[in-house]
């Protein structure tokens, strides 16, 4: 019988990888679909027969997820593995698959990534495991996320619907109205800088998240992606209204230049100088944690719309967990991704500040009446929820949206600190993906600049 390790092992490394191995084409390690379907009972049975399974995850929230799985199936070791976040989680998840070898059994995988793995077929297909039967439970845009053709390849984890929080102290001190359109943000921009120089509605130095989510939001389609044919057009109408919004931010001068998640920023937050953040809805947990003394100043509005009454939202964020191909522990794979996201563990994850992808939870009055002291007893989640349901559906990432990511403060970014408008810049940026995804095998479609 396998003996219950009593500590558990958190596991880190600190490897540097020094580049992004994204060329895709070629390296598939073949697919589940054709596979029987494995029935819930054989992974109830994989769990209580048990065995080892390594968890790659970024999320300190994880540690009391697995303490309580380990306690449910006494006879499943879980090791967790920090390797790294974002990217660099990525490169070293693509280094393993490409070497054959040291992949994990589960791996938390942002959504925006996800096309760089599921493409390839480095991940399991997870309806032979019984995604359809949980499929209900999330929100559809969160699903939307992780499904690609019939294929379902991760299960969502945690959720990133857009809205805007706010710093209600700063909006009052200066006489200005919670912009509830565009034209209003603009507007209420150009006044909070002119009452106080030293304070910005936003900051911004050129976030391709943010900005792509914007995008997303104003009804941009600048990604197509049908297998190995990508299309890319960031000059289409609704890429390009956002464009020339984002502009008048820039040439007014009325975005701090202060880049996200740096000291500089937190600091910009507890001193009024930032008065708002357009983000997604994990944020709450953030703000309470590295501006302490914001609170009962803080609100969340809605996203400013294109047109007053409209709602139409987008998502920032958010990730989802999946099985690599390679992974010889699947049924226990997914017998651990199926509790962490949508039973139990979901619920501890929630508990601790996470922003839920279950639609039940969206819905429910315990969560959207709950109020928040930091909010000053707003029912945030209520604004968050609704969020979720108005999310524009149909957006797409690229399959290399990682590396795209990376070079966008190389084109985009150059708009934030020179006279260059962002309709130039994006199409630099256009030009350079469509170079690279060509140089990876990628039949790509680009519309003129």
């Amino acid at each position: 019988m396998h003996t219950k390790r009593q500590t558990r092992r958190l596991l880190k490394t600190g490897a540097v990888i020094a580049t992004l191995a994204l060329a895709l084409t070629g390296c598939a390690q073949g697919s589940d679909s054709d596979n029987p379907p494995v029935s819930p009972s054989d992974i109830d049975a994989a769990l209580e027969k048990g065995g080892e399974i390594t968890v790659w995850t970024w999320d300190p929230a994880m540690e009391p997820v697995v303490e309580n799985f380990e306690a449910k199936y006494p006879e499943v070791t879980v090791n967790l593995v920090n390797a790294g976040t974002g990217p660099v989680e990525y490169t070293a998840l693509q280094n393993a698959i490409l070497a054959g070898a040291g992949t994990p059994d589960v791996v938390s995988i942002e959504y925006y990534a996800l096309p760089q793995f599921t493409l390839a077929e480095s991940l399991a297909d997870l309806t032979a495991y019984g995604a359809a039967d949980v499929k209900s439970k999330f929100s559809p845009s969160a699903w939307e996320s992780v499904q690609s053709g019939d294929a379902v390849y991760a299960l969502p984890y945690d959720f990133g619907p857009m809205a805007m929080f706010y710093n209600q102290s700063i909006f009052d001190q200066h006489g200005i109205e919670v912009p509830t359109t565009w034209d209003e943000f603009i507007a209420a921009a150009a006044a909070l800088h002119a009452a106080d120089p030293q304070v910005y509605i936003t900051n911004d130095t050129g976030d391709p998240g943010v900005m792509t989510s914007l995008m997303w939001q104003a009804g941009g389609h600048p990604f197509g992606v049908d297998g190995s044919a990508v299309t890319i057009d960031l000059s289409d109408p609704e890429t390009v209204k956002f464009a020339e919004m984002w502009q008048q931010l820039l040439d007014q001068q009325l975005l701090a230049p202060i880049t996200t998640w740096s000291d500089e920023w937190y600091k910009a937050l507890a001193g009024g100088n930032v008065a708002a953040l357009l983000t997604g809805g994990w944020m709450p947990s953030l703000l309470q944690s590295g501006v302490p003394a914001g609170a009962g100043q803080w609100r969340v509005a809605p996203l400013p719309q294109w047109a007053a009454g409209d709602e139409v939202s987008a998502a920032s964020g958010g990730s989802s967990l999946a099985i690599p191909e390679l992974s010889t522990q699947k049924e226990l794979a997914y017998g651990f991704t199926r509790y962490v996201a949508s039973e139990e563990g979901a619920t501890t994850r929630i508990d601790a500040g996470t922003f839920p992808a279950l639609q039940e939870v969206l819905s429910s009055s315990d969560f959207r009446d709950k109020t928040s002291d930091y909010f000053g007893g707003q029912k945030i989640n209520e604004v968050l929820a609704d969020s979720a349901d108005q999310i524009a559906p149909g957006w797409q990432y690229l399959p290399y949206q990682v590396y795209a990511n990376t070079i966008f403060g190389d084109t985009v970014g150059k708009s934030f600190n020179s006279s260059t408008p962002l309709t130039t810049t994006l199409l630099d940026w256009q030009a350079e993906l469509i170079r690279y995804g060509e140089t990876q095998g990628f039949t790509v479609n680009g519309a003129a600049g």
